[in-house]
């Protein structure tokens, strides 16, 4: 079985992370979502609502899960007998970082690493950016799923507005 690891935090989930998963999904057989937990990070979602969140809007592909992990990348892996990671390229800047890491997990565990152009469609897009524009009341209906844009409101919601 041909089986892939899509890691990130994923606080929270855009339409750009979807693009890279979905695609990923025709190509392996099965993809694991792994949701890093990073307790030195506090996000804007706890890890329980970013997999539910997840569950919801990968709940058409019947090739992935959604599950959540600590410590390195590779031992994820191997725990999940996935020999690939995939990850999204969003731009040139991203491609360093990347490298390094996945010259690390091979020499780590012998996992490779498949790079993925994001579509130019979401090549500015990043959680980050995303939790901005909604703290600030901006619309962020093209960027995420429906269910995001409505956890996104709810959470950030000022009093008074």
């Amino acid at each position: 079985m041909r089986r892939a690891v899509c890691p990130g935090s994923f606080d929270p989930v855009t339409n750009g992370h979807l693009d890279i998963i979905g695609r990923a999904s025709r190509l392996f057989d099965e993809v694991i979502v792994g949701v890093l937990i990073n307790e030195s990070k506090r996000g804007l979602f706890t890890v329980d609502e970013r997999i539910d969140m997840l569950r919801e809007v990968t709940g058409s592909y019947g090739n992935v899960r959604v599950q959540s992990f600590q410590g390195l990348l590779v031992d994820f892996c191997r725990t999940q007998q996935a020999g690939v990671v995939v990850r999204g390229l969003r731009a040139v800047s991203d491609f360093d970082y990347e490298l390094q890491m996945a010259q690390m997990n091979i020499g780590l565990a012998g996992v490779e690493t498949l790079f993925m152009p994001t579509s130019p469609l979401y090549s500015f897009l990043s959680s980050s950016l995303v939790k901005d524009v909604a703290k600030w009341g901006g619309d962020v209906s093209p960027h995420v799923p429906d269910v995001v844009r409505e956890r996104l409101r709810e959470r950030l919601v000022r009093p008074g507005s």
